[in-house]
């Protein structure tokens, strides 16, 4: 038997390397990897019959997703935006998704999305779960403390500079108004001596410039820092869900409002140590104990609801490639 890997090659100027570290947590399940397979182009593979685990978000091919009938799936910690789904679930994707039920969801929302049409869906939580074969011994850990994307869904430079389109969008409607109040809100949940000594990474850097191999090796990077941080800031599912494996302190700041966002999240949300923000007024709660500020001594311990998740995801991914 061959063996696949999603790989993403999309027409955008950024990639979110959050792909490719949920890909990193199915290949930790595969032999070999005989084929790397686009997410984009799974309709169109036309090699050898291979078992893939399809993981993670799904998809801007939402016309021609449905995979070349030469793959043969494990469905777990799959999930379908809710912009998407109208299109995926169409008569020929759901035919195609009852032929490979049931079907493990990321969340909640696609869960109860596919069991509307009549497919067999189950929650399964997010196969990143499974990453502790990155975890190191505590003596390796440092002081460092990282600020993964923070807020990453308010109006940045980056966003409004996108492309001229872009730029005229936030005109129009009034989002470039709004640039200083990520900054702002930030300051009224960390203290400004640790914004100022923190670590700061971004995991949607710009596509053009690394190639597969190298989006991969930025994964593994990324999980090998993150293993060994003191703590975690981040607005990123795929920092946060990582951490929790790696048994690295993770707080996540959740500053969506919208349902396109927020639909990523049910079931996974409470997994986390979490600050609950307003995007509106910056008003914000917590689910655990803080003292002020998050600041350089603030000390947390991760929740554990994550572990019998973990578990069963390691069961059935071992199942179908021994199978």
């Amino acid at each position: 038997m061959k063996y696949g890997l999603l790989k993403y090659e999309e027409n955008k100027k950024f990639f979110n390397v959050g792909d490719n570290i949920q890909s990193l947590a199915a290949k930790q399940f595969l032999p070999k990897v005989d084929e790397y397979v686009s997410r984009e182009k799974m309709a169109d593979y036309r090699g050898s019959k291979i078992k893939m685990i399809l993981n993670g978000w799904f998809t801007h091919n939402v016309h021609n997703w449905i995979p070349s009938e030469k793959i043969d799936p494990l469905f777990v910690s799959f999930h379908i935006n809710n912009t998407a789904a109208p299109y995926m679930l169409d008569e020929k994707g759901v035919e195609y998704l009852k032929k490979h039920e049931p079907i493990g969801c990321r969340d909640q929302f696609t869960a109860e999305t596919l069991q509307e049409k009549g497919i067999e869906a189950y929650f399964t939580g997010c196969l990143t779960l499974t990453l502790d074969t990155y975890k190191v011994d505590d003596s390796q850990r440092t002081d460092e403390v990282y600020i993964v994307d923070p807020l990453y869904g308010y109006t940045t430079y980056k966003k409004v500079t996108y492309s001229f389109r872009s730029f005229v969008r936030s005109i129009l409607n009034g989002n470039i108004f709004h640039l200083g109040k990520k900054n702002k809100h930030l300051n009224k949940i960390i203290d400004k001596s640790l914004l100022e000594k923190a670590i700061y990474i971004n995991q949607e850097p710009e596509a053009n410039k690394y190639t597969t191999e190298e989006k991969f090796e930025m994964g593994e990077d990324l999980l090998k820092k993150y293993a060994k941080a003191k703590l975690v800031i981040t607005s990123r599912i795929h920092c946060a869900l990582p951490c929790l494996a790696l048994g690295t302190p993770v707080i996540f700041i959740n500053g969506f409002d919208s349902f396109v966002d927020s639909c990523r999240f049910e079931g996974i949300l409470d997994l986390f140590n979490r600050v609950d923000i307003s995007s509106k007024t910056g008003e914000f709660t917590t689910n655990f104990i803080l003292e002020g500020k998050i600041n350089e001594n603030t000390v947390i311990k991760n929740l554990t609801k994550h572990h019998s998740i973990a578990r069963s995801l390691k069961e059935k991914c071992r199942k179908f490639i021994n199978a």
